[in-house]
C-alpha cells in the first residue's frame, strides 16, 4: 500500500508565550493556512495591519520574537496495515519541534531542508493530534551567536546564525519581517516494502566517433526499505524518450545507478540561441509486479561549461552552452515576496515572462533569499532562461562550527540533488560578497581568527557539487577572481560587483571599467506611482515624507538619489518631477553601463543588473516594483538587451558607433548617422555600410563633422541602422537648450485598451506615459521614447479604454524631460 494524507485543513495557530504579544491576540488560537506563515495568518484574521503599508512594519517586530504552534488532527483509519508511516515536511520555518499525540517525533533547525519523521511509535488508531512548535527565530539565532561568538555582517541582525531566509531580517531593499510557519506542504505517508528516497539524474551529451550526438541520463537512486521489506527483490525502471532501462536490486541493496541513452536528442538552448525541447524522465520502483513508488521530472539535453581561462586581459568568465559562448543579458532575482507562500506558479510566470520580454537570458538567484520552488526552475526551463544559483550565504561572516556546519552540508546536498533535473540551472555559486567582505570590509580584525565561511566556499560546497551533480560548474563566490591571492573584486578577473557608481561616484564612471563579467551593478529609483499610493494611502507624497523614507531602506538612499540626479538634471522640489526624473536617471545609468559592457564583447561576456524584482513596495534598484509594475528601467533594459543593438559611444575626443549582434545571422546594413539641431535640421551626415558577424560586435568610427558639435547645448547625433535608433547628446540635460515640448495627440479606444498617438512638433526627450496614475491596472507598452519634430509614436495602454483622454495627454501622466526641466527653470532651459 501507499497512502498520502495531505495536511492542509483545520490548522490552528497559537502564540505560545503571551509576553510581548498584543493583548487582542492572546493565545486562544486562530485558523491557519498551510502552507503559510504567522504573518499571513494574522493578516487573514485581521489581527495585524498590513506590514507593507506605511510604517506598520515597525509595530510587528514582536512576531519574530514569539514562539508559535500549529495544531491539526488527522484520522489514521486508512493507515492500518502500513509497514511504515512517516510525516513528510517539505519546509518548516525554521526552529521547530514536531509532536504527535504529545510525543516528540522530530525537530527542524533549517528552513532550507525537508524532513521525514517516523510516526509509528506515537501513532494511534483513529484521531491523532499533530502539533508543530516553532521557537522564536531571534531567540535561537541570538543564543547561537552568544555560544559561537559574534561575526560581522552588513546589517545589525543575527541572520548568519540561523539557516533561514536571510532577507527576512531586513536588507537595503527589504523590511524586517521575521517569519515562522509551515511554509511548504506537509503530509502523512504510509508505505510498504520500499520507497524512492532519492533520485538524482545526471544528464550529459556526448559525440560519438561517427559524429552523431548521444544523450545520456545516469540516474542515481537511493531506496529506503521497511523492516519487512529488507529482503525483497526490487525492480527499478527509468524511461525517457521511449527508451527504457531496468535494474534489479537484490534484498538488502538500497543504492544503484541506471543509465538511459537517447540517440540524437534535440538540444536545449538558452533563449535567443535555439529551442528548449524537454523530455519526460520517469523512474519507477516495483516489487512482485506491483508499483511501489514513482518519480517524474522533465529534463533537457545540453552541455554547460564555465570558461575561466587566463588571457592577456585577465581571467575570463564565460558561459559556454553546447559549445557556444553565451553573451549573458541578465538580472539578479530576490524573493518576490517576503511571505514566500504568496508566490505561486502564476506569479512566477508573470515575473519570468517580464524577464523574457526584456530580452534577458539569465536570472541569478541571490544568496540572501532561498532556493526557489520547482515552478520557478520549470518555467525557466520552458522559456530558456539560464539560472545562476547561489548557495544561501550573503553579506556576512558565517560560522563553520556545529550545529551550523552539519546543517549547511545537509542543506547543500539536498538542494543540489533537488535541482539536478533542470537544464536551465547552469552554475552553483558559493556565496554573495562574503569573500569580498573578508578582504575589504574590516572583517579580519573583527573575526580575530574565528571562522567566517571560507571552508564552505573553497572545500565543502565544491565537494558537494562534485559528488552530487558533477555536470554543472561551481564557482566559490561573487565577486571572486578565481584565485585566493588576487583581489576578489578585480574587474580584470572573472566576476565583479560595481557599487562605487551608486554609492560614491557618477554613473558615467561605468565607462572607466573594463570588466570580464559584471555580476552586480545597479542604480535606484522609486516604484510606480500607483504602488506608492497603495503603500502610503493618505500620505502627502514627498521624497522625505515619513512613509517615503520608511520605504527607502538604503543607507542615505535619498541623498544618493539626489547626488546622482544633480549632475544630469539638477535639483527639483516638485514631487512629480522628482519621481519622473529619478526613474529616468535610473534607466539612463543602467543603459549607459550595459551599452558600454556590450561594446566590449567578447572580453566582457555579460552583465547581471541588480535587480529584476522587489519583495514589497520600496524605492530600490529593481526594474519591476513590488506590485509587479514595470518601471522605466524595465523598458530601458528591453532596449539595451535587444539581440541587435546600435549605440554611440565616446572614443577619445570623438565618437564611435558600436553595433552588437547577438544572433546566429550576419547583420549587414547601412548606418545613417546625422548631427542635427534640436529642430531636426541635419547639420552633417554620413552613411557607413557595415557587416557584423553572428554573435559579434564591430566599432565604426564617426567622422569629426558628425562627432563634434557646433553648439553642444543645441545639437544631437542620431544613428539609424534598421534597429532601435541610437542617440548621442553633447551635454547634460540640465545644460541643454530644450525647446518647449509641443505635440499633437490622438487618443482612440481599441477594445479594452487605449491607443495614444503622439506626433512631435518639437524635440521630445524620453516621452513616457504613466497610465497607472489614472488607473492602477492600466499600463503602457513603451516608455522613454525620443522623437524629432514630425515623428510619431503610438502607445498602447492595456486596460485603458475608460481613461479620461484629457488627463492622459497632460503631465503628470504624459511626461517628457523637456517639460520636467522647464517647469523648474533649470540651467539652460527657460521656464
Amino acid at each position: 500500500m501507499a497512502v498520502r494524507i495531505e495536511l492542509r485543513e483545520n490548522w490552528i495557530l497559537r502564540a505560545e508565550d503571551p509576553d510581548g504579544v498584543p493583548q487582542h491576540i492572546g493565545s486562544s488560537g486562530i485558523p491557519a493556512t498551510v502552507p503559510g506563515c504567522v504573518h499571513t495568518d494574522l493578516l487573514a484574521a485581521r489581527l495585524i495591519p498590513d506590514p507593507y503599508q506605511g510604517r506598520n512594519e515597525t509595530e510587528l517586530g514582536w512576531i519574530g520574537r514569539t514562539p508559535w504552534s500549529y495544531t491539526t488532527s488527522f484520522d489514521a483509519a486508512d493507515l492500518a496495515g502500513a509497514e511504515r508511516v512517516d510525516l513528510e515536511c517539505e519546509g518548516l520555518d525554521t526552529v521547530a519541534t514536531v509532536l504527535l499525540n504529545g510525543e516528540r517525533v522530530g525537530e527542524s533547525r533549517n528552513m532550507h531542508r525537508s524532513y521525514r519523521f517516523d510516526l509509528r511509535d506515537a501513532l494511534r488508531p483513529g484521531a491523532n493530534e499533530l502539533r508543530v512548535e516553532f521557537a522564536s527565530p531571534y531567540g535561537y539565532a541570538e543564543a547561537l551567536r552568544r555560544q559561537l561568538g559574534d561575526r560581522p555582517n552588513a546589517y545589525p541582525e543575527p541572520f548568519q546564525f540561523i539557516r533561514k531566509m536571510a532577507c527576512n531580517f531586513g536588507w537595503d531593499w527589504g523590511p524586517t519581517v521575521v517569519t515562522s510557519g509551515i511554509w511548504r506542504p506537509i503530509r502523512v505517508h504510509a508505505w510498504n516494502t520500499a520507497r524512492l528516497a532519492g533520485v538524482v539524474p545526471q544528464v550529459t551529451v556526448a559525440t560519438a566517433h561517427d559524429g552523431t550526438v548521444e544523450g545520456r541520463v545516469l540516474v542515481r537512486v537511493e531506496v529506503e526499505r521497511s523492516e519487512p521489506g529488507e529482503d525483497a527483490e526490487l525492480v527499478l525502471r527509468a524511461r525517457v524518450a521511449d527508451r527504457e532501462q531496468a535494474v534489479v536490486l537484490p534484498g538488502g541493496v538500497c543504492r544503484t545507478e541506471i543509465e538511459v541513452t537517447v540517440a540524437d536528442p534535440e538540444l536545449w538552448w538558452p533563449r535567443g540561441y535555439g529551442d528548449q525541447p524537454l523530455y519526460d524522465l520517469r523512474v519507477e520502483l516495483a516489487a512482485g509486479g506491483a508499483e511501489l513508488d514513482a518519480w517524474q521530472r522533465r529534463i533537457g539535453f545540453r552541455t554547460v561549461e564555465l570558461d575561466t581561462g587566463v588571457d592577456a586581459g585577465g581571467r575570463r568568465f564565460t558561459f559556454v552552452v553546447n559549445g557556444v559562448p553565451v553573451l549573458v543579458k541578465g538580472a539578479n532575482w530576490i524573493p518576490d515576496d517576503c511571505f514566500v507562500t504568496r508566490v505561486g506558479r502564476d506569479r512566477y510566470a508573470r515575473r519570468i515572462d517580464q524577464a523574457v520580454a526584456a530580452n534577458m537570458n539569465l536570472l541569478r538567484v541571490w544568496g540572501g533569499g532561498r532556493y526557489e520552488s520547482e515552478d520557478f526552475y520549470e518555467l525557466c526551463d520552458e522559456r530558456g532562461i539560464l539560472v545562476w544559483q547561489d548557495f544561501l550565504f550573503a553579506c556576512a561572516a558565517y560560522p563553520e562550527e556545529p550545529p551550523l556546519a552539519e546543517e549547511v552540508e545537509a542543506e547543500a546536498r539536498e538542494a543540489v540533488a533537488r535541482l539536478a533535473p533542470y537544464p536551465s540551472l547552469v552554475l552553483w555559486n558559493g556565496n554573495n560578497e562574503n569573500i569580498w567582505g573578508f578582504w575589504d570590509w574590516g572583517w579580519k580584525e573583527q573575526l580575530a581568527g574565528r571562522s567566517w565561511g571560507e571552508g564552505y566556499y573553497l572545500d565543502l560546497l565544491p565537494r558537494v557539487v562534485a559528488e552530487t551533480d558533477p555536470t554543472r560548474p561551481y564557482w566559490p563566490g561573487s565577486p571572486y577572481s578565481g584565485v585566493p591571492d588576487v583581489h576578489p573584486n578585480d574587474p580584470r578577473h572573472a566576476t565583479v560587483h560595481i557599487w562605487d557608481v551608486w554609492n560614491e561616484v557618477d554613473y558615467t564612471v561605468y565607462r572607466n571599467y573594463r570588466p570580464r563579467f559584471v555580476a552586480e551593478f545597479g542604480f535606484q529609483a522609486p516604484p510606480s506611482y500607483a504602488t506608492l499610493r497603495s503603500a502610503l494611502p493618505g500620505e502627502e507624497l514627498r521624497p522625505d515624507s515619513p512613509g517615503m523614507l520608511h520605504h527607502q531602506k538604503a543607507v542615505d538612499g535619498n541623498g544618493k538619489l539626489a547626488r546622482g540626479l544633480a549632475p544630469h538634471f539638477g535639483e527639483t522640489d516638485d514631487f512629480d518631477d522628482w519621481h519622473y526624473l529619478t526613474q529616468v536617471n535610473q534607466a539612463r545609468a543602467i543603459t549607459l553601463g550595459i551599452e558600454h559592457f556590450r561594446a566590449q564583447w567578447p572580453d566582457c561576456s555579460g552583465s547581471v543588473v541588480w535587480q529584476l524584482n522587489d519583495c514589497w513596495p520600496v524605492t530600490s534598484w529593481a526594474a519591476v516594483d513590488g506590485e509587479g509594475r514595470r518601471k522605466p528601467l524595465w523598458y530601458a533594459l528591453r532596449a539595451v538587451y535587444a539581440d541587435r543593438l546600435a549605440t554611440v559611444q565616446p572614443d577619445g575626443d570623438g565618437l564611435v558607433l558600436v553595433l552588437a549582434n547577438d544572433t546566429d545571422r550576419e547583420w549587414s546594413a547601412t548606418a545613417r548617422v546625422a548631427r542635427r539641431a534640436f529642430d531636426g535640421t541635419v547639420l552633417a551626415s554620413v552613411e557607413k555600410p557595415f557587416t557584423v558577424p553572428a554573435r559579434g560586435a564591430v566599432r565604426v568610427p564617426l567622422p569629426s563633422e558628425v562627432a563634434r558639435p557646433g553648439t553642444a547645448t543645441e545639437e544631437l547625433v542620431t544613428a539609424d541602422t534598421g534597429v532601435r535608433r541610437a542617440y548621442w547628446f553633447f551635454a547634460e540635460d540640465r545644460d541643454l537648450a530644450y525647446p518647449k515640448p509641443e505635440y499633437d495627440v490622438r487618443v482612440v479606444p481599441d477594445g479594452g485598451d487605449l491607443r495614444v498617438t503622439v506626433t512631435a512638433q518639437s524635440l521630445l526627450r524620453d516621452l513616457t506615459l504613466f497610465a497607472d496614475r489614472l488607473d492602477p491596472g492600466a499600463e503602457a507598452d513603451d516608455m522613454l521614447v525620443t522623437l524629432l519634430p514630425g515623428e510619431s509614436h503610438t502607445f498602447t495602454v492595456s486596460g485603458g479604454a475608460h481613461l479620461d483622454p484629457g488627463l492622459v495627454v497632460e503631465p503628470p501622466v504624459l511626461r517628457t524631460v523637456n517639460d520636467a526641466l522647464r517647469s523648474s527653470g533649470r540651467d539652460g532651459v527657460p521656464a
